[in-house]
């Protein structure tokens, strides 16, 4: 079941009826789903349309919650220029009729997750008036979609460094959800950064679970990697990141956090987060456009982006690993240090 939210409803659900409609629209493309968005031309809204796809659940304390803090953001700071609304827990097998649904009422589309970028791809074409932008895919743009990096090797890069430093056994494990490029090549870079600040460490392979959200496949690639030697562990996860907690906190080891940032203490599984903040590139997308300055851009959120929408934050770190990471930061974000 796919349910829209519109800015006019905070995280309401729907009535009976319009359930029964939405359900009757995902049969047909989702024409006609949800009343916020009505295509009447009787009464003409100023407000600019903004329609933002969340494939995973919006309270995951990573990715995509952090997409919809920025959602939630323009609500409040643009609430008279902008009617924003978004769809979350969407099946990829819907990511398609989920932005024809935007694309056909929206003026402005957002796709949360290189894992849309196929279906972005699809669809965009079909609309060239209504712009597009995918968050965290590659950055081969179109006429009418803009590619918005959040830079996840860079910080990852950051983030292999500090797990490296922090591991006792000199092991490190990263565990993510679909094994797509963008996740591949994120994974590249955790285990250059890992070697960058420690020659020595084994980092081991990869862990793919093949799906963000799965808390129980989570939970056996930390014991997996325990098993092998792991101690600190870095994620690419949704809801699984719960898994890894929960396996991490069983086995006495440790987890970098993040895209969201995290008070030190709110877990003892945690060492640090880093910070990727998917809601920055939404809220910039809407801005952009209310100011008539969109492109179908590359554009990065990146160290050296200037948008502060990348970091990493320790908790319990030594002086001297503090201090390494501070220079390796630096390095990342003067282009001293490259991540591709």
């Amino acid at each position: 079941m796919m349910t829209f939210f519109s800015s006019s409803r905070q995280r309401t659900m729907m009535t009976s009826s319009s359930r029964a409609l939405c359900a009757a629209a995902v049969l047909a493309l989702l024409a006609g789903c949800g009343s916020s968005k009505s295509t009447s031309s009787a009464s003409p809204d100023p407000k600019v349309k903004v329609g933002v796809l969340i494939p995973g659940s919006i309270s995951d304390e990573g990715y995509m919650q952090s997409a919809y803090e920025g959602v939630v953001r323009i609500k409040q700071q643009l609430a008279g220029q902008v009617e924003i609304s978004y769809i979350e827990k969407v099946q990829p097998a819907n990511y398609q009729q989920a932005l024809v649904r935007f694309a056909s009422t929206d003026q402005l589309v957002i796709s949360i997750g290189g894992q849309t970028d196929a279906d972005v791809r699809k669809v965009a074409p079909k609309f060239p008036k209504v712009k597009f932008v995918e968050v965290g895919g590659p950055t081969t743009t179109l006429p009418n979609l803009a590619m918005y990096d959040p830079k996840q090797g860079e910080i990852a890069f950051l983030g292999g460094a500090y797990a490296a430093l922090s591991s006792k056994t000199g092991k490190v494990g990263f565990v993510a959800g679909v094994e797509i490029p963008p996740i591949v090549a994120t994974a590249k870079q955790f285990a250059a950064g890992a070697k960058y600040a420690r020659p020595d460490v084994t980092v081991l392979p990869p862990q793919y679970t093949g799906d963000f959200d799965d808390v129980a496949k989570a939970k056996q690639a930390v014991q997996a990697d325990v098993s092998a030697g792991g101690d600190v562990f870095y994620q690419i996860l949704n809801n699984g990141l719960q898994g890894m907690l929960q396996g991490a906190k069983e086995t006495g080891t440790h987890v970098l956090g993040g895209p969201l940032v995290q008070p030190c203490g709110a877990s003892p599984v945690f060492i640090g987060h880093t910070k990727s903040d998917i809601g920055a590139a939404t809220e910039y997308a809407v801005k952009q456009y209310l100011a008539g300055t969109w492109k179908a851009e590359a554009k990065s959120f990146g160290l050296n982006s200037g948008t502060g929408a990348s970091d990493i934050k320790l908790c319990g770190a030594a002086p001297g690993v503090s201090a390494k990471i501070a220079q390796i930061k630096a390095d990342l974000t003067a282009g001293k240090i490259t991540t591709g």
